[in-house]
């Protein structure tokens, strides 16, 4: 199609895209798409071709595209009042109205929220206030912050060395001395193929356990973990795994924080993660689902038990010391009030839980018996198709052989269905709006079938 602008040469000469092949992109080895437009699971590009978009984004635009009342909240907000700071103790009707929301919806216990821009800057929040907690109990050595292999919490300095992927360490002189990680709870991917789940949670629970042991369980201030792994592999936890790791955590005195950026606000089918496996967090971590990316806005819940601490802090030090300038936004936090409000309006927590399952279901019954396919896996929305050379010895592709972006690539070229290539493996995932119907979803399953078929037989 000709076109009288240059947005695709400025793309290539001007934009630094995250997460991408620089040079290929820069040389146009890699495609460019500019999207223009999106509504409902559907997103459309300037050439008008549109596309399933079964990875919600970054698994974060929870209500579908093209909501109007949360574009009609931002505009009415940007009109009335535009920006101002949350400093010593300034709010506005948004910021107040949504924090007080978000715990109506957190588990028990929770006690205030803290407003950021995104999931990496609320994780940096909390690990510094885990390090400010543990001074002010005069605790100076209980700093170190246990991550796990294949966890995401982010790519900043702190975040990038909680998320344990290669990829975010590999060249970054990360992780920080202060990270450490254990194993993932990820039974697919097990050492010993013939230990049940009961036993590879035994396994999780005792390599912690030496990990505490081997550095000191006074120098470790938290822990930090998603309910279900994201970007590590869609792994949802084996049964117990949560309760075992929150007994070994209270022994030794160590904070729990809960990284619900992918799982907060109804992707499990349940209101938060924390509410589907148990868990009772120190802190909890939001971000995408918050606004479902309408605008950036992140949040940390502080539980009681570490917000007495931070009240005695200041009431001995003055202030606390840690602020961003966009905290707490008001077009954010009227883009998260209304899309709170917009969740239980439309019973998308509901859906969320009713046509993942189907999602689930068929994908399972479409692909479970294939040579190829070692696993298929999901809670809720989220569901992974994992791909293996020999699935009786579970062999795994080369991973030059690229196997899972070709069958991403041939998911969107063949069906324009969206899914996403996971990282350190051939792993498909998805991840879509809260209002996929069942239809949609099995548009997905029949696209992922014909994907799987054209690479792989």
């Amino acid at each position: 199609m000709l076109r009288n602008d240059q947005l695709e040469q400025w793309d290539r000469e001007a934009f630094f895209h995250p997460s991408t092949h620089l040079a290929q992109h820069a040389r146009g080895e890699s495609p460019a798409r500019v999207i223009r437009t999106a509504s409902g699971s559907h997103i459309e590009d300037r050439d008008g071709t549109k596309f399933l978009d079964a990875f919600a984004g970054l698994y974060c635009v929870n209500v579908g595209y093209g909501r109007e009342e949360i574009a009609d909240a931002i505009a009415a907000q940007a009109r009335e009042l535009a920006y101002y700071h949350s400093y010593v103790g300034h709010g506005t009707e948004a910021s107040i109205t949504l924090a007080k929301m978000i715990l109506d919806r957190a588990p028990k216990g929770m006690s205030k929220v803290y407003f950021g821009l995104g999931g990496s800057d609320a994780n940096e929040t909390n690990v510094k206030l885990v390090w400010y907690y543990n001074n002010i109990l005069g605790r100076p050595e209980k700093k170190k912050i246990i991550s796990r292999w294949r966890g995401y919490h982010g790519s900043g300095l702190v975040t990038g060395s909680l998320t344990g992927l290669e990829l975010f360490h590999k060249k970054f002189d990360l992780p920080v001395e202060q990270v450490i990680h254990t194993e993932a709870p990820y039974y697919f991917r097990r050492d010993d193929l013939d230990q049940t789940e009961e036993e590879f949670v035994a396994h999780c629970v005792n390599e912690l356990e030496a990990l505490i042991e081997r550095e000191g369980a006074d120098t470790i201030g938290a822990f930090i973990g998603e309910p279900v792994l994201g970007t590590g592999g869609i792994v949802p936890p084996p049964e117990g795994y949560w309760a075992a790791i929150q007994s070994v955590l209270k022994k030794h005195d160590i904070l729990l924080i809960v990284d619900e950026v992918v799982t907060g606000f109804g992707r499990l089918g349940t209101m938060m993660g924390s509410d589907h496996y148990g868990i009772a967090p120190d802190i909890i971590t939001i971000a995408k689902g918050l606004t479902s990316a309408y605008a950036p806005l992140s949040g940390s819940i502080v539980g009681d038990k570490v917000w007495k601490v931070l009240e005695q802090g200041t009431d001995d030090n003055g202030p606390i010391g840690h602020g961003w300038t966009y905290s707490a936004h008001p077009i954010g936090a009227a883009a998260g009030v209304a899309n709170l409000r917009l969740i239980d309006e439309l019973n998308l927590v509901a859906n969320a839980g009713e046509v993942g399952t189907y999602l689930n279901t068929e994908m399972q019954r479409a692909l479970g018996d294939h040579a190829h396919v070692g696993d298929v896996r999901g809670e809720g929305m989220l569901a992974a198709v994992e791909f293996v050379k020999d699935k009786g010895d579970r062999v795994f592709f080369d991973p030059a052989q690229k196997i899972g972006p070709q069958i991403a690539a041939k998911l969107l070229e063949q069906d324009q269905v969206i899914a996403r290539a996971m990282p350190q493996g051939d792993i498909l995932g998805f991840a879509p709006p809260f209002c996929l119907t069942k239809d949609e979803a099995d548009r997905v399953v029949a696209a992922t079938v014909r994907a799987v078929e054209a690479v792989l037989g």
